[in-house]
């Protein structure tokens, strides 16, 4: 078992309605990696997860929520998706200023299906190619992003892939991505 991110504390941003396989899946690979993994929420408690959006899965328990959180703790961040999740983290004015700031200081930044959802409303894709779930593509669009139709895509910090189906790929290039120094970004 590779201990590559001993030390490195990462942020996992989520809410009710969450994919499962995406917010256990990212963890279980930064953790076997020799990483801790924080999940934040909007409110304090428990997230619930789903299974392809209709499924009810487990229960989470929320670390901290997000407000509360500093950036400067974390050495990355993760964004699971699911329709209904990162649709609800959109509209918490914390959890967008959480991500623009992590965008800002160029912290890796992990985005899957839906969660770029969140990078939109941070003002984060101009410029940017990036992968996410088919439906997502004309909201990247139309902000300035450049979409495409990949497994997995890693433009500088940030890092998206489409679905469960893409996890291996998401979390290898995640976990690559976090033995990195941070990219500064000047303006996104």
């Amino acid at each position: 078992m590779s201990r590559q991110l001993d030390g490195h504390r990462v942020a996992v941003l989520a809410a009710d309605g969450v994919e499962q396989s995406e917010l256990v899946e990212t963890r279980e690979a930064i953790e076997a990696a020799g990483g801790t993994t924080e999940l934040l929420s909007i409110a304090p408690g428990e997230i619930q997860a789903y299974r392809a959006d209709v499924h009810v899965a487990d229960r989470f328990a929320v670390d901290l929520v997000v407000g509360r959180a500093d950036v400067d703790e974390y050495d990355g961040l993760i964004l699971p998706g699911g329709t209904l999740n990162p649709d609800r983290l959109r509209t918490d004015d914390h959890a967008v200023a959480f991500v623009r700031h992590f965008m800002h200081v160029g912290k890796p930044v992990g985005a899957i299906g839906h969660a770029p959802w969140l990078l939109l409303d941070a003002g984060a894709v101009s410029g940017r190619t990036l992968t996410s779930w088919p439906s997502l593509r004309t909201d990247i669009v139309n902000a300035g992003g450049i979409h495409v139709n990949e497994k997995v895509v890693v433009d500088r910090n940030l890092v998206t892939s489409r679905s469960p189906a893409d996890l291996p790929c998401f979390c290898a290039a995640m976990v690559g991505k976090l033995t990195q120094h941070p990219e500064p970004v000047a303006q996104f």
